[in-house]
């Protein structure tokens, strides 16, 4: 990475209307939220993705989805259930083809309870990558196909390596890994994981993908860089020593955080 990597931003599509002449001044790369529903991806989405791809003329950086999440895990035991999330996880990558996408967010199914439980049942471990391919292979093949990266992001994840772990069974270029700032020092402050700069030294050049968001290391915040307390020196030095070019996706609760966010970060002579 360069001394001084160029943030980018998650936010929907009537916010990039808003914070089009800052997106577009150095070219940031972009995370679409509007795809994440059932409701949306079960309806007539195709209209919402012509209309990003007029919206986004112009914009020459890297563009993808948060994909859907809601009420799921990737990890389903459920057949009938996994079945509906690998629909989910189709309709996603379907729109990343439409839109020209070539990342899709997909949530970590690892938690606290699974940090000390795993290792409590015989093939623990084994039988949560097994499930988890069971729902995926599709979903695998067809990112390959499409050229799109599949990014683990962690969400309750205490441990930084079971999800690496994970990623590297599918032996496949387009399952890398992300880290959300926020949710790693939430981890770090409320259940005893490693702080956010150890989420990114163990995952090295697997990191393509990393949510930048401040938090109190008690809830997931979401707040505007610089208004928490991680640790933004750390975690910029880690980044530094990467290869891999992760995208920098700001993700915010309040999208009007995003100038103040940068210009905290580029105060502090770590991004701009």
């Amino acid at each position: 990475m360069s001394s001084l990597p160029i943030l980018g931003a998650a936010m929907p599509l009537s916010s990039y209307e808003v914070h089009k002449d800052l997106m577009l001044e150095k070219q940031r790369d972009l995370e679409l939220q509007d795809f994440v529903k059932g409701e949306v991806l079960n309806g007539d989405w195709q209209p919402l993705a012509e209309h990003a791809k007029k919206l986004l003329d112009g914009h020459k950086g890297r563009l993808g989805i948060h994909g859907p999440f809601w009420g799921f895990t990737i990890d389903a035991m459920d057949p009938e259930i996994r079945e509906i999330v690998k629909k989910r996880l189709l309709q996603g990558l379907s729109v990343c083809e439409a839109i020209g996408g070539t990342h899709m967010v997909v949530h970590s199914p690892y938690s606290t309870w699974d940090f000390n439980n795993l290792d409590n049942n015989d093939k623990g471990r084994e039988r949560k990558i097994e499930a988890c391919h069971l729902t995926l292979h599709e979903a695998v093949k067809r990112a390959e196909d499409i050229g799109c990266e599949l990014v683990l992001e962690n969400i309750e994840d205490k441990d930084p390596y079971a999800r690496i772990e994970l990623a590297e069974s599918f032996g496949s270029d387009a399952v890398k890994i992300s880290i959300d700032t926020g949710h790693a020092h939430y981890a770090h402050g409320s259940t005893g994981a490693p702080p956010v700069d150890y989420f990114i030294k163990a995952a090295g050049n697997r990191l393509r993908h990393i949510h930048l968001q401040d938090a109190d290391g008690y809830a997931d915040r979401h707040w505007t860089l610089g208004e928490g307390t991680i640790n933004w020196h750390s975690v910029f030095k880690e980044l530094g020593r990467l290869n891999s070019d992760p995208r920098l996706i700001v993700e915010l609760r309040d999208v009007s955080g995003l100038p103040a966010s940068i210009a905290n970060l580029e105060a502090m002579g770590l991004a701009q």
